[in-house]
């Protein structure tokens, strides 16, 4: 009698190109016919060493830390304002820190204060839309002088070398540097206020002492870029900077003041100030890449892919500021870019440079402007007016 395990045919023809014969049916595993043996139990994994868990490299692009992204995305693109300057009698007065919480923040961007200090910021980054950082523009006497205030701040850090020590970040001669400026900011400043604005130092001198980092922690961070932003605003406000000034402001001093701030992190390792980590922009910046991107917004052939190419920022990091932050970047952090700055990485899949300075905009206005840690230390008085 037959066995009925048993199963016979002839043996097909070879066939170089038939496929690998399942294991999980009950067929035959070598005419595919059916069997009358049961189908084999499915591999079970030991719990000790479960097959992998696919996880993407990284999450598509402009992926935000995951409580904030949808807010940001669906905000409205902050627009320009004009700057309302101030009229005589003046109440220039010491500035004083107001936030301490979320309502505080509230209340700081409803206020007219809030909006047009954003809409100063949105202004600037238009200045330079589409122009190099060469561009011939319109220097007045009162940019000049604030150019070369800056290249005095860097010739200190020429005459305060760093001391030896042992720790990685927070060189202490910094602290030298930082009480050298707060000596000299008041008599710095009055190098180009007029005299009827000379005592407008009590409420301006603040903020500037304030826009180079922390002595105490030496650090450095976005909320000390905002007060830099905030000085310029400040000189807006009283009339010593004109619209007319705005791309100067931007593709002379704020880049003297970028340049400074490197050689200030290089030459006393500033340590970043609430740094983000991964999923910060930046560990010290955030406005150059807003200018940065706004500089590039309808170039012909630089795309924000265009980061990845050596090339491109060897020639024209020089000219861009965006560029710039990028090649900065790949020269202080070792590794795979898109390990080290995911954001950025992200960032560069956006099709076009117009969509990167709108969602930077309102990323500066969620990560930066709103943020308590950071606002805490922002400064009110007659000038950026509280509530």
């Amino acid at each position: 009698m037959e066995d009925p395990h048993r199963h016979q045919h002839e043996d097909p023809p070879k066939s170089p190109t038939a496929s690998p014969p399942s294991c999980t049916a009950s067929t035959c595993v070598k005419c595919g016919g059916p069997t009358t043996f049961p189908a084999p139990p499915q591999p079970s994994w030991p719990e000790m060493s479960p097959p992998p868990t696919y996880r993407p490299i990284r999450s598509p692009a402009i992926n935000l830390p995951p409580n904030n992204s949808q807010a940001i995305i669906l905000a409205p693109v902050p627009q320009s304002q004009k700057v309302p300057t101030v009229s005589p009698p003046y109440n220039f007065q010491t500035p004083s820190k107001k936030i301490q919480s979320p309502d505080d923040i509230r209340r700081f961007h409803e206020s007219d204060s809030g909006k047009n200090f954003l809409g100063f910021v949105v202004a600037l980054s238009e200045s330079v839309r589409g122009h190099k950082i060469s561009d011939p523009c319109h220097e007045s006497p009162t940019v000049k002088t604030i150019l070369s205030i800056l290249q005095t701040l860097t010739q200190w850090i020429e005459e305060i070398p760093p001391v030896q020590q042992a720790g990685r970040y927070g060189n202490v001669s910094y602290r030298t540097w930082h009480i050298r400026l707060e000596e000299n900011s008041e008599s710095l400043m009055l190098q180009f206020l007029p005299d009827d604005l000379k005592s407008a130092t009590i409420e301006i001198v603040p903020y500037l002492t304030d826009s180079f980092g922390n002595s105490s922690r030496i650090d450095y961070g976005t909320g000390h870029e905002t007060n830099f932003a905030a000085w310029l605003y400040c000189l807006a406000r009283i009339g010593v900077i004109k619209e007319e000034d705005y791309q100067a402001v931007v593709a002379r001093v704020f880049v003297s003041y970028l340049e400074l701030m490197r050689k200030l992190q290089l030459v006393y390792c500033l340590e970043p100030a609430g740094s983000h980590g991964v999923w910060g922009l930046d560990d010290y910046h955030f406005l150059p890449f807003i200018f940065g991107s706004s500089q590039l917004i309808d170039h012909k052939y630089m795309k924000p892919k265009s980061i990845h190419n050596e090339d491109i920022l060897e020639n024209f990091s020089k000219e861009y500021m965006y560029l710039s932050c990028i090649a900065f970047i790949k020269k202080v952090k070792k590794g795979l870019f898109a390990e080290h700055s995911p954001l950025l990485d992200d960032i560069s899949g956006v099709p076009n440079w117009n969509k990167v300075n709108s969602g930077l905009l309102k990323m500066y206005k969620a990560e930066v402007l709103e943020k308590v840690p950071i606002m805490q230390h922002f400064l009110f008085g007659w000038l950026i007016k509280w509530g």
